[in-house]
């Protein structure tokens, strides 16, 4: 922790008391009666100015410039509330501008309180100290991952005392903790005094912070020693495997560069002092920074193709931003290395500086509505559909409708009847239409849908099956392509009978009855599920036949399904 940080006694109760009110306060923001419509765009908006310039103030406060650590919070809480106001609250889909605000808070943070701790006579305006910045920024996350802990301490001790007076009948705090208003009030007190009793303890938290420091750097040669094999391997594999692989290959390979920065830093530290002696460290945090580039090439090259084969999204956009930000990285610290070889840590703590303020520009640009990334998507996306490079039955209609922001959705809407096709106009309309929660189950199913017929054997012969029966028979977990299921349906049944594996990889077989009712095909309960209402109306007759003697005894044939001439499930029919 920066040894500019002095102790300030009172410092915790006055956190732990505005934690409280801050926490009050938003919780009454954004309350919502039951059954009354959530808090909208300005309310979510002020209660975020509060959360974060609360949160944030917390960090930054000292007694000295105490004037200018206020007005980093109020700027810190206006920036972020800003994007949750321009973005209209709840449920909007572009979720990155917000992010991109959380990044510049979280950047900006350790540059100011460096910035202020550099502040004395015949400093330069902007001088700051790399040492500082870095001890910042760590103490920084730290201390919010400690607060966040004893928040989660603090609220075990309180079910912990409220089961002990449910012992002798005393629900009080029981009721407490049941109340919202004492909830916030108990999680802002709580974090807002464990966050000023670890600044008054820095010891403690310098000492966690190098035993993170240790425990990182030891992971260095395993991430490197990976990366190299990946880089040296692809020569012989080619990149095909990568797109045919798996749809996530830009996320696999940006997650790649963000942890061998965190390992890179964590060798080479804050001062020439703090680069480690083992030289299978250094090596490791050499190799790391050269990887670094390579990876973000083929990130960008995995996007590209995304982009050449189905256009512009916004999220295809956004990868291409952090894209980017990758990039900037792996070419300073590869610059670093080739400018100085022995020294090279030293150019890359320069770098990291430069870099650092650069993306807090950048990112705060991206968090505001300057850069509509819904609306350079939408206007890609309609003129594929325009020329006739994507069909309207292969168009993403529901992606435009509920990813795309604002302007997809007025897309849509103008589409219903300006659209160039009748096909247009007629997905259009179905798409403006659709519900933003029932997509979801949609393209669930259309997933699980996929490839059923490689996972089922259908008897007594093979035919094609109604799409409700192949819906609801891709959903049962026992069926896959190296243990498949059998399928007892015939065209025109109103039954079916499933024969699988409990679950993938169970020894345990059991058979399923599937009835069709009114075009849907469900599963039914022990092969005796039945409407209630006909239940009670057999009910009735057994009655009173009962009563008038009619009873006798019958033999009669059931089905039953067998495996290996074993009898499965209970008796059908």
């Amino acid at each position: 922790m920066p040894e500019t940080t002095d102790a300030w006694p009172l410092r915790s109760l006055l956190l732990g008391v505005m934690g409280a009110l801050v926490a009050l306060a938003v919780q009454q923001l954004v309350a919502v009666a039951p059954g009354g419509p959530p808090a909208g765009n300005v309310q979510l908006a002020l209660a975020t100015l509060l959360a974060v310039s609360g949160v944030a103030f917390g960090f930054v406060i000292e007694r000295t410039r105490l004037h200018w650590s206020a007005a980093f919070a109020a700027a810190a809480g206006t920036v972020i509330a800003a994007v949750v106001y321009w973005n209209g609250g709840w449920g909007y889909s572009d979720t990155w501008r917000l992010v991109c605000a959380a990044l510049t808070v979280a950047i900006a943070a350790p540059l100011f309180q460096a910035w202020r701790d550099a502040r004395a006579p015949g400093a330069g305006r902007f001088a700051m100290a790399y040492p500082a910045v870095h001890d910042h920024a760590w103490t920084n996350v730290l201390l919010f991952l400690a607060a966040l802990l004893f928040v989660g301490i603090v609220w075990l001790l309180m079910f912990l005392l409220s089961a002990l007076f449910n012992l002798i009948g005393i629900d009080a705090l029981e009721k407490l903790l049941r109340n919202d208003q004492f909830g916030a009030v108990l999680v802002g007190g709580a974090f807002g005094g464990a966050v000023g009793l670890l600044r008054d303890r820095s010891a403690v938290i310098s000492t966690l912070q190098r035993v993170v420091m240790t425990i990182l750097s030891v992971l260095a040669p395993v991430l490197a020693a990976g990366l190299l094999l990946f880089l040296l391997a692809l020569p012989f594999t080619g990149l095909a495997p990568l797109w045919q692989a798996t749809k996530s290959t830009t996320p696999i390979l940006l997650s790649c560069i963000i942890g061998a920065l965190l390992l890179i830093n964590a060798v080479i530290g804050d001062r020439p002092v703090d680069v480690s002696r083992l030289a299978l460290l250094r090596w490791s945090a050499v190799v790391l920074a050269l990887a670094m580039l390579p990876l973000s090439a083929i990130a960008a090259v995995s996007t590209g193709l995304r982009i050449n084969q189905y256009g512009l999204t916004p999220d295809r956009l956004w990868a291409l931003v952090f894209i980017a930000f990758a990039k900037a990285y792996g070419l300073g610290y590869l610059l670093a290395l080739l400018r100085a070889r022995s020294g090279w840590p030293v150019r890359v703590r320069i770098a990291n500086l430069r870099l650092a303020v650069g993306l807090c520009g950048v990112a705060l640009l991206l968090s505001t509505p300057l850069v509509n990334f819904g609306a350079i998507s939408t206007r890609d996306q309609l003129a594929r559909l325009a020329n006739g490079r994507t069909p309207a039955d292969k168009f993403d209609w529901t992606a435009l409708r509920f990813d795309f922001g604002a302007p997809g959705e007025a897309a849509v809407k103008r589409l219903v009847t300006e659209g160039k096709t009748p096909e247009i106009r007629a997905a259009a309309a179905v798409a403006a239409k659709a519900d933003r929660n029932a997509r979801y189950d949609v393209q669930r199913q259309q997933v699980a849908a996929i490839g059923i017929e490689e996972r089922l054997v259908i008897k007594p012969q093979t035919v094609p099956l109604p799409a409700s029966l192949r819906q609801s028979v891709s959903d049962y977990a026992g069926c896959t392509k190296t243990a498949r299921c059998v399928l007892f349906y015939e065209p025109g049944a109103t039954r079916a009978v499933l024969v699988g594996r409990l679950w993938a990889g169970a020894e345990r077989v059991e058979a399923r009855l599937l009835r069709e009712y009114a075009g849907a095909w469900n599963e039914t309960t022990g092969f005796q599920s039945e409407p209630v209402a006909e239940i009670d109306k057999r009910n009735a007759q057994q009655a009173a036949a009962l009563a008038a003697g009619q009873v006798e005894i019958r033999t009669v044939e059931r089905r039953q399904v067998f495996v290996g001439g074993e009898p499965v499930g209970e008796p059908f029919e």
